[in-house]
């Protein structure tokens, strides 16, 4: 299974989001959740996922406030589940808690963590395609995420010009120099090799 925990960046300082964080991720994330989004540690919020696809839009959506530092665990659970996320264990767990230590001395503030040693090589290159393309949302501007977003509810360019008020080719512009179509275009590979990892990642231990 995938486990994403994070850790809120300089809490002490800020106010909580891990209520309303948990909410929105539930929202937005629930029918790829084994369980629901949980406070961990006071100022953590931990996932348990069940789909590839919804781990790397959980990763994505959490990076882009640039409040978390972002963990993805990828590993077995002990069965059966317990009625929330906090009371489950196992090694995806212990995973997830290395990948969010190293995430928060990284500029990105993303990490992946395989519990097995053979599969060190494909964390590592899950994460090394990740943070490239979290370096590419982070030099967005606002007027660039404007279009991601639309374009991302599944509106065309013409649609997304329309809803702004500004010429189709001004979208293009600024799908251009946001980089918005790789964005959006890599979302689905790195599902798949985030599903592979964790297919080979599950193990017999900890299965009922």
């Amino acid at each position: 299974m995938i486990v994403i925990t994070a850790d809120q960046v300089d809490s002490r300082h800020s106010a909580d989001l891990v209520s309303q964080t948990a909410v929105q991720l539930g929202n937005t994330f629930g029918e790829g959740l084994a369980l629901p989004v949980d406070r961990n540690a006071g100022d953590e919020i931990q996932a348990l996922v069940v789909d590839a696809d919804a781990a790397v839009g959980i990763v994505l959506d959490l990076t882009r406030t640039g409040s978390w530092s972002v963990g993805l665990g990828v590993g077995s659970v002990e069965q059966p589940l317990g009625t929330s996320t906090r009371e489950a264990r196992g090694p995806a767990f212990i995973a997830a808690r290395a990948a969010v230590e190293s995430a928060k001395k990284s500029p990105h503030r993303f990490a992946c963590r395989s519990e097995r040693p053979v599969n060190i090589g494909d964390a590592a290159d899950l994460e090394a395609l990740m943070l490239l393309l979290l370096s590419i949302r982070e030099r967005r501007t606002k007027q660039g995420w404007q279009v991601y977003d639309l374009l991302a509810q599944g509106r065309t360019q013409r649609e997304a010009a329309g809803h702004l008020g500004i010429t189709p080719q001004a979208v293009s512009d600024r799908m251009s120099v946001g980089q918005v179509r790789i964005d959006l275009e890599a979302h689905v590979p790195l599902g798949r090799l985030l599903s592979r990892l964790d297919s080979t990642d599950e193990s017999p231990k900890g299965r009922a």
